[in-house]
């Protein structure tokens, strides 16, 4: 049986939630005073009965979660301030009477059927505090003027066909959006969750060079797209939000609890190849994830900075360099994925000091010497390092230590011809160009007077390479 229910000193609403009713049970067309009718969480199928519609006083109406069919028609209340009928199979354009509520803070139309494009209407809603529109069949491209709503704080067209540029943003993924790096988004103060993932995007990431960018940011995702150039060091410097670790982020909440009631936050994150969903965002879930894209150039070493992440995703690019030793600092650190690259030189042993780090994939990369042993390093299997053919250590095959694990010096692939020792160790010299390669030259290495006239001329021209003798 329904319940009844008063709220002092006026309202009047119908609370009707998880009962579990096949059809709507009953016709309540009478109650021309009704404020708020709540049907969510049922079996509720067919179309929604056009009396509802025509509920003078209907301020919050919540239907989400059913099996409700058709179209929403025009709603005859001028004073609705919260539309919830998410999770429905409903079809069609969102009605011009609901694109009309000068008091519409929440609408929530997500995981329907509807199609067409998003009505430029839907700028008049100055009111919006959460538009969810994802998982549908939008088409065209996002009205410009919606990033003028200065309140919106939820903005969610993910999973639909929308294409052409933006100029607002919460979650925009997987579309057809074409578009470089908008700067501007920097700006945005509430702005906690960026996901701009499987688009088609382009271009290098730009930031704008005002202070205070990206201060809140705990999730970036960018991933499967065409990003090209190096990574964004000028980003990486202003995640502030991502460099401390206090006691906000130890305790378990969600990200934007205060509206969990009406929105809840998903991510997906890419961990170890599989794309797991989290439906309801902690704010432990501090998340970098820049695969798949076509960035270049070197790992800055300021990702170190920020000791707060727990997901850190470079994978499929183009990335060259060493793997900086200021990852040690990633205290928290749990998924570290930088597969698929061009990355040289050796695997710091700092990183064995990272005791959260449960998922680690430098596979089909350029890494040379021996694994680091203890701790974390000795739960990895061979798929986290296959692909380097001059890795050695466990858990791969090649040897690379004495009977108590201490590692001993890598040999070059030619023993024996001088010639030979001199051409490898000039390969890393070339390897390391312009990404910081520290090379040590002992007392007892074979080096010829021409190699040291090109060590030299090596320091000459790229004063922003270290090279070091160590004597």
């Amino acid at each position: 049986m329904a319940n009844l229910i008063f709220y002092p000193p006026t309202e009047v609403g119908l609370y009707l939630k998880c009962s579990k009713f096949l059809p709507i049970p009953f016709d309540v067309s009478g109650l021309q005073s009704l404020q708020s009718f709540f049907l969510s969480s049922n079996l509720l199928n067919g179309t929604i009965p056009s009396w509802i519609f025509s509920l003078p006083s209907l301020d919050e109406l919540y239907f989400n979660d059913n099996y409700f069919s058709g179209e929403i028609q025009e709603f005859k209340s001028k004073t609705l301030w919260d539309v919830t009928l998410k999770q429905n199979q409903l079809q069609g354009p969102i009605p011009m009477s609901l694109l009309n509520q000068q008091s519409l803070s929440y609408l929530l139309l997500s995981q329907n059927n509807r199609s067409g494009q998003i009505a430029s209407a839907s700028c008049s809603l100055k009111a919006l505090t959460v538009l969810d529109l994802g998982s549908n069949n939008l088409k065209g491209t996002i009205p410009r003027c919606l990033g003028e709503i200065s309140g919106l704080w939820v903005f969610d067209l993910s999973n639909n066909n929308l294409s052409g540029a933006i100029n607002t943003t919460f979650n925009l993924g997987n579309n057809e959006l074409s578009d470089t790096f908008p700067k501007w988004l920097g700006t945005l103060p509430n702005l906690k969750i960026l996901s701009l993932r499987s688009n088609k995007f382009h271009g290098p990431i730009k930031t704008s060079r005002a202070g205070n960018l990206f201060v809140h940011l705990r999730i970036i995702d960018l991933s499967s797209n065409g990003f090209s150039g190096n990574l964004p060091m000028s980003l990486f410097e202003n995640l502030k939000a991502m460099k401390i670790i206090d006691e906000i982020t130890k305790i378990p909440q969600y990200v934007g609890e205060d509206l969990y009631y009406y929105y809840h936050f998903s991510e997906t994150i890419t961990t170890k190849g599989l794309d797991l969903e989290f439906r309801g965002v902690l704010t432990t879930n501090i998340v970098i994830n820049l695969s798949k894209n076509r960035f270049e150039g070197c790992i800055p070493s300021s990702i170190g900075d920020l000791i707060a992440l727990r997901t850190l995703n470079l994978s499929h690019n183009g990335l060259e360099g060493v793997i900086p030793t200021s990852l040690q600092y990633l205290s928290v650190l749990e998924s570290l994925d930088f597969s698929f690259n061009k990355i040289s030189g050796e695997i710091p042993q700092q990183l064995a000091s990272l005791t959260f780090l449960a998922v680690l994939n430098l596979s089909h990369n350029h890494l040379v010497g021996c694994i680091p042993r203890g701790k974390q390093f000795d739960t990895f299997e061979n798929s986290s390092y296959q692909g380097n053919d001059e890795l050695r250590g466990l858990p791969l095959s090649k040897d690379c230590g004495d009977d108590e694990g201490v590692p001993q010096a890598t040999t070059p692939f030619g023993q024996g011809e001088e010639g030979d020792s001199l051409m490898i160790s000039w390969q890393p010299v070339l390897m390391g160009y312009g990404c910081g390669l520290i090379i040590g030259l002992s007392e007892s290495s074979v080096i010829n007077e021409e190699l040291r006239d090109k060590v030299k001329l090596l320091e000459n021209r790229m004063p922003f390479t270290s090279v070091k003798r160590e004597h």
